[in-house]
């Protein structure tokens, strides 16, 4: 069980104010592409299911992801994942044609896909649904691991950061408390990334939380 904080920033000030307070403790950057698909027949999206390749700086790394049973509420996500590393090239052939996801061999998560949503048509099981890009800043503070996004959607740009953590209360309390120190503009995430993508807006306005400790 992946258990993540999750607080959507307002814009793109508060992005660039919160990489430039976090950037003494910064790690790394990951320019990610995330592709989704689906059984030709809805099989995982009729069980809430999320199957993802992401590709990390351009073809450094491939990833694929089964994502399921997402819960968001007050800003904390839970969601069961399993991913394992997919080839690079096999990966990119499998995002020009779909169906050759059902003739990957040796890959745990896409043998599960297969088995548990029936998928039994190698060839033609599965479809794209498109997906979207990421510009993900890795930082190291206070303890915590620090995710901060710029996710760019065809129709926005939005802006976030993610926790990933075995007490997410202590770390959201630790994060919001930085956030209204700073007079930065946030809210507790509503909403899944891929569940933005598939609406096709970014879904809701930020409303201040910053001018609490102002």
């Amino acid at each position: 069980m992946e258990v993540e904080v999750k607080l959507r920033l307002a814009n793109a000030e508060s992005h660039r104010h919160v990489t430039t307070l976090l950037a003494p403790f910064h790690v790394t950057t990951h320019r990610q592409h995330n592709l989704f698909f689906d059984g030709a027949n809805s099989q995982l999206s009729s069980q809430r299911a999320v199957l993802r390749l992401r590709f990390y700086n351009d073809d450094e790394r491939c990833v694929v992801s089964l994502k399921g049973k997402a819960v968001l509420v007050n800003g904390v996500s839970r969601v069961e994942e399993d991913e394992e590393d997919l080839d690079t090239k096999v990966g990119r052939e499998c995002l020009a044609e779909p169906g050759k996801l059902g003739l990957v061999e040796n890959n745990r998560v896409l043998e599960r896909v297969k088995e548990e949503f029936g998928i039994v048509d190698k060839e033609n099981g599965f479809v794209g649904l498109g997906g979207f890009r990421n510009v993900r800043n890795v930082y190291e503070w206070k303890g915590l691991k620090l995710e901060v996004d710029e996710t760019l959607f065809d129709f926005g740009t939005l802006y976030e950061i993610e926790c990933e953590s075995s007490d997410p209360d202590e770390a959201k309390r630790i994060l919001e408390e930085f956030l209204k120190e700073n007079g930065i503009d946030y809210s507790y995430s509503k909403l899944s990334k891929f569940a933005i993508f598939r609406s096709g807006k970014l879904a809701y306005v930020v409303h201040s939380r910053s001018h609490l400790m102002r």
